[in-house]
Parts: structure tokens; C-alpha cells; sequence
């Protein structure tokens, strides 16, 4: 994905036509909006103060814009995060208290020695139906509008698209503070330096050069998981993957341009995630970017997606959460309500039919698709399980291609696999282990994943002599063993392993970040 590139632009349906029908200024709020003046309490004041102030407004679509936004507003919140210990006791931690990541690492890895294991819970939730004022939210869609109306290369965004992509008043989780007004001035000038004023490219550019000249990605703040308000980027001038989208969010959206932030929950063939911008353009193109670090048609997504999301402000109802299901758990980030899948505008894509070997319990109707990503299988996707001539099936759409996927079920909180890993393409390799017809394995390397100070940096390396690393095979539904090597000079040699599965070469206390293989008869293919 190199140079400039142009992807179908997945329209997100928001009911808009509807809402513009329905805002007159004397008819009643629609539906969503009256359920969030419901749950607000005591700030619903706020919000129909907001309502009717645009209901004398000659621009009408200010009004269907403060719909959108009200109506949307369920679930968006500031979140604010503790790091504790196997006891929950709170830890304190300062990440910009020390000079490198690696030695921020290296505290962690003392305070588990001592502590037990370390991890962040969510500390406090504040919801903006609960706290957002009339003069914040008034100001938001009135500077959003001058934007839209005067700013030259925004004049044919239509406004389906203001609403998605200029409108919204938060890139995530951070907490409310007035951007639009800071970046309106700052970048006033950019017209005069424009070759084409009505190019958003152009624009783009000139506003995401200044920002990566004094806004940096730093790996510190992936231990900072609270995401970055303003105040804190511009005292900061640094922040991880979505505190870059988010200032670029900002910068780009109180200048009239209509910018996303899209995801990937986990990488197909290497450890993490990644979160980046998309510019969406007025004839429909959506061009990917990362900002503060590279721009529009410069920027490429250096390993394997399995599935891209953007994230909305809109709720999206055909969200799992929204779903009749018989569990109400479900992994953590599918529990969102404001997020889409845009995999097919990045990649091309193939559908799988999961036929269950054993019938599915009764009281699970959700299978998930899940992803190999820093040791573990990861779900990536979600499906129905339904019956088809007394068969259980689960049909996942929209799969990245030549990517390994294993199905799965969540129980106890956990991904429990339900069927064997497949290799998915054109056509469909499936991995099972044979005992019987055995290879020999010789091996020079574990792909380890090393994270490299980027956004989304890994490096491969070489087996180190004097490491003693384990060989594992998959069966069974599980990593088996097949025993321990020291590595010399030469490559690691296995004999009589058990053919037609997929193996895993850890290192000895290692982060396990070590990328799974299968054999082709001669030597080890990497996914």
C-alpha cells in the first residue's frame, strides 16, 4: 500500500435523512434524542438549552446537527485509568518520570517481582450527557459550521459527511476541551500558501507537516492509557498511536476537514495494534495517513490486517453489543457501540463458513474469528451460530486474505478455540496435526516481534547461541510442547515433529512475541 490510495468510501448510515425530516421547530425530538435528555439528569438542561437555541436559527441544519450529536452522545465519556497490583493496590506511575521505554519496562518487570502481576483497571467514567454544557456544545457546532461554510476545499462536503467527520467534538476517550477555536487560528493562514485552495490534500499536508515538526509518537505513553486531552498534548508534545489521530483529529476538523481514525484491533502477522488517520474527500475517496508522522499518499500499513474498523460517533446498531445473544459477555473492544467495519475499503477480502464439529452449546448462539497477536489467539470478528440441516455454522464476512484464523468461543472470559487454525485465500488450507507422518524442522530464526521506536515499528532477528528456545505445535486445541533446543551457530534441528499443523519457536523468558509458522516440505512459511 504505497503511494496515494483511493478506497471506496463505506457510507455510514446515520439516519440523517431522517432526523432532517423529523427537527422541525415544532416537532417533537426524535427518539435518540429524547432518550438521552432522559438519562442525563440533571444537565438535560444543558442539552435542551442547546435544542433551543437552533430552533430560531436560520440555518436549519444546525439543528439537525445538534440532533446528531445529542443523539449520539450515549456512552461517550472521558475515562481515566489506575495501574494496581495482583492485590489492587494502585501503583503510581509517572511514564515521562523515566528517560527510555526500555527502563520504564525494566521498573514494571521489579514492581511484578515484588507486586504480582501489574495491569490497568478503568478508574472513573464521566459521560458527557452528564457534564457537557450548552455554551461547549453551541460553540462546537457553531465554529464546525464556519468551517464547513467558508473554508474553500470544504464547500462540496456533503452533510452526511460534515456530521461523521468535521462535526463530531472527541476523538476517543479524552477528556472535553476547546480545540476547534486553537486550531481554527493557528492554521488561519494556510489559504495564502496553498497552490489550490480547494484541494483538501493540500491542505492536509501543510497542516499534518507542522504538526509532526513538534508532535512526536513515544512509546512511554503506551503505559499511559488514558488518552491525552489537548492541554497534555501541547505541554507533552508527544503521545502513543491515539493521541497522533486525535491531535490530527483536531487540527484537521476545526479547518473544515473531514478526517477519521481508523484501527486495527490486532495485527495479522505481528504483535500490537495500529491506530491511524483516513482524510474522506468530497468525490468520496478515503485516503489513509498517519498524523503528525506522514501524509496523505505517503503513507503505507507496513504488516497484514485482518480486519479494519473506523471509529464513528454515531452508534452503529448492527454492533454486537446491540444484539439479542445469549451470553452478555463479549471480548472487550467488540462490546463497543461506535465503531464500523471498513476492511474492504483497505484490502481484499474473503468470506468463511465455520462448520462446528460438535454441535455448539445451547447457551451460546456467538462464535468469534480470531488472529494469533502476541501469544495469543485474539478475536477479531464475531458471527452468529445458526443451524443449517442440524449443522452449526458460523458465517464471518469481510476477512482479510492469506492470514491464519482460528474459530472460537468466550468462556470465562477468555477465547476458548471450538475448531482447527485455517490459512485463508483463495482457497482453504486447514491445520490439524498428524502423528503418524512426522517432519524434520530446522530452523534459524523465530521472527521474534521487536518493537521499534515507531508507531508500528517490528524487526525480525536471528536465534541467539546460548538461548534455549521450545518448539510447540498446535493440537488438540491447544500449544503442545515438542521439546527444548540451545541454539549454536547452526539452525535448531527437530526430528519427527508431527506434520500438517502450525508451530510456534519461543525463546527462553521472552515476551512471546515469536510469530507462528507451518511447514511447506522444505523450509518454514512466517504468518
Amino acid at each position: 500500500m504505497t503511494g496515494r490510495l483511493y478506497l471506496g468510501l463505506n457510507v455510514i448510515i446515520v439516519g440523517l435523512t431522517l432526523i432532517i425530516s423529523s427537527c422541525t421547530r415544532t416537532s417533537p425530538c426524535p427518539e435518540d434524542v429524547s432518550g438521552v435528555l432522559s438519562d442525563a439528569g440533571d444537565n438535560a438542561a444543558q442539552l435542551r438549552q442547546v435544542l433551543e437555541h437552533y430552533k430560531t436559527d436560520p440555518d436549519t441544519l444546525k439543528l439537525a446537527a445538534a440532533h446528531f450529536l445529542i443523539g449520539n452522545m450515549q456512552g461517550h465519556c472521558y475515562v481515566t485509568y489506575y495501574l494496581h497490583d495482583s492485590t489492587d493496590q494502585e501503583i503510581d506511575l509517572d511514564v515521562l518520570s523515566f528517560e527510555t521505554y526500555d527502563k520504564l519496562l525494566e521498573t514494571l518487570d521489579s514492581l511484578e517481582s515484588e507486586k504480582g502481576t501489574l495491569d490497568f483497571d478503568r478508574d472513573t467514567l464521566i459521560y458527557d450527557k452528564d457534564i457537557i454544557t450548552a455554551d461547549y456544545l453551541i460553540n462546537q457546532i457553531d465554529l464546525a459550521f464556519e468551517a464547513w461554510r467558508h473554508k474553500p476545499w470544504a464547500g462540496n462536503l456533503s452533510f452526511n459527511n460534515f456530521c461523521n467527520y468535521v462535526l463530531p467534538y472527541r476523538g476517543s476517550n479524552e477528556p472535553l476541551e476547546d480545540w476547534r477555536r486553537y486550531f481554527m487560528e493557528k492554521y488561519a493562514d494556510i489559504e495564502s500558501r496553498m497552490k489550490d485552495s480547494t484541494d483538501p490534500i493540500e491542505a492536509a499536508a501543510i497542516i499534518n507537516n507542522d504538526i509532526r515538526a513538534w508532535f512526536r509518537f513515544d512509546r512511554r505513553f503506551y503505559l499511559h492509557p488514558t488518552d491525552l486531552g489537548l492541554k497534555e498534548m501541547l505541554d507533552h508534545k508527544m503521545g502513543r498511536c491515539e493521541d497522533m489521530t486525535n491531535i490530527t483529529i483536531y487540527a484537521f476538523r476545526a479547518n473544515g476537514l473531514a478526517v477519521t481514525s481508523d484501527y486495527t484491533p490486532y495485527w495479522a502477522n505481528a504483535g500490537n495494534n495500529h491506530a491511524w488517520n483516513a482524510i474522506v474527500t468530497a468525490d468520496g475517496r478515503v485516503i489513509p495517513f498517519m498524523g503528525a508522522e506522514s501524509n496523505p499518499g505517503d503513507y503505507h500499513l507496513a504488516y497484514k490486517l485482518a480486519k479494519v474498523y473506523r471509529k464513528t460517533f454515531a452508534e452503529q446498531k448492527d454492533n454486537l453489543t446491540f444484539q439479542t445473544k445469549k451470553q452478555e459477555a463479549v471480548p472487550g473492544w467488540l462490546a463497543g457501540k461506535s465503531y464500523l467495519d471498513v476492511t474492504r475499503d483497505y484490502i481484499p477480502v474473503v468470506n468463511y463458513t465455520f462448520l462446528f464439529d460438535e454441535t455448539a452449546p445451547d447457551s451460546i448462539d456467538i462464535a468469534y474469528i480470531c488472529v494469533f497477536n502476541s501469544g495469543e489467539w485474539k478475536a477479531i470478528d464475531w458471527a452468529r451460530i445458526e443451524d443449517s440441516n442440524g449443522l452449526n455454522i458460523a458465517y464471518f464476512t469481510d476477512l482479510g486474505k492469506d492470514i491464519i484464523y482460528l474459530p472460537g468461543l468466550y468462556l470465562d472470559k477468555s477465547i476458548v478455540p471450538c475448531g482447527a487454525p485455517v490459512l485463508l485465500g483463495d482457497t482453504t488450507a486447514r491445520f490439524a496435526a498428524d502423528t503418524i507422518n512426522t517432519v524434520t524442522l530446522r530452523l534459524t530464526e523465530t521472527t521474534t516481534m521487536e518493537h521499534a521506536p515507531s508507531t508500528d515499528g517490528v524487526a525480525r532477528v536471528k536465534l541467539t547461541p546460548g538461548v534455549e528456545y521450545e518448539l510447540l505445535f498446535w493440537n488438540n486445541n491447544e500449544w503442545q510442547s515438542f521439546g527444548k533446543k540451545t541454539a549454536g551457530t547452526g539452525p535448531l534441528v527437530f526430528e519427527k515433529v508431527p506434520s500438517g499443523t502450525l508451530y510456534w519457536l519461543v525463546a527462553e523468558e521472552k515476551d512471546r512475541e515469536e510469530r507462528i509458522f507451518y511447514w511447506n516440505g522444505t523450509d518454514a512459511r512466517w504468518l
